[in-house]
C-alpha cells in the first residue's frame, strides 16, 4: 500500500532546484516542492504549507484540517508509525 503522509513545511532549502524541509509529526525530511509551486505560489510562499508527501514529493497543498483528520486516521490504522520509523531509518543512514 502507498501512503501519502501529511507535513508542514518549515523552510525552503533551495526555491531554484524547488527543495524544502517538511516536518512529519516531529521528524524532519527533505522534500522535493516542484508539483506545489507555480507563479502564483512560487517556493518562497511554501513555507507554513501543508502538504500530501509521497516518496520525497509534496505532491499536494492541502489544509490544516485536513492534514490533522488524515494523520488521525492513519494513526488510528497503525501505519503514520511505521512510515515515521522508515523515515528516521532513512535520516539515519544517510547521516551515516
Amino acid at each position: 500500500m502507498c501512503l501519502g503522509i501529511p507535513g508542514q513545511i518549515v523552510e525552503v532549502t533551495n526555491a531554484d532546484q524547488r527543495l524544502a524541509v517538511a516536518e512529519v509529526g516531529g521528524v524532519k525530511r527533505a522534500v522535493n516542492i516542484a508539483m506545489i509551486v507555480n507563479d502564483d505560489h512560487p517556493a518562497a510562499s511554501c513555507v507554513g504549507d501543508w502538504v500530501l508527501i509521497h516518496v520525497g514529493f509534496a505532491m499536494a497543498r492541502i489544509d490544516e484540517a485536513e492534514a490533522a483528520r488524515t494523520l488521525a486516521l492513519l494513526t488510528e490504522m497503525g501505519e503514520v508509525q511505521a512510515e515515521l520509523d522508515a523515515m528516521r531509518e532513512t535520516a539515519l543512514a544517510l547521516r551515516a
